[in-house]
């Protein structure tokens, strides 16, 4: 995961939603870098793709399968 905008900084255990529509699980925000009122928060978080079978990913997201034409 790349650059992402969120409204309020996420938490450790939390779930969160990407721009790619996959739901994400918080390991921890690992560095809080600078705080501009402009621009918002900078910081690295640490996370990992929730697992398909977890109700969270049926919430959000693509069924690649189903949703995408080649």
């Amino acid at each position: 995961m790349n650059k992402v905008f969120f409204e309020s900084m996420p938490v450790k255990e939390q779930y969160i939603v990407n721009s790619d529509g996959l739901s994400y699980y918080v390991e921890e925000v690992a560095q809080f870098a600078n705080y501009v009122s402009s621009k918002g928060a900078i910081a690295i978080v640490v996370v990992h793709q929730a697992h398909k079978d977890q109700a969270v990913s049926n919430l959000y997201g693509l069924n690649i399968e189903n949703d995408l034409d080649d």
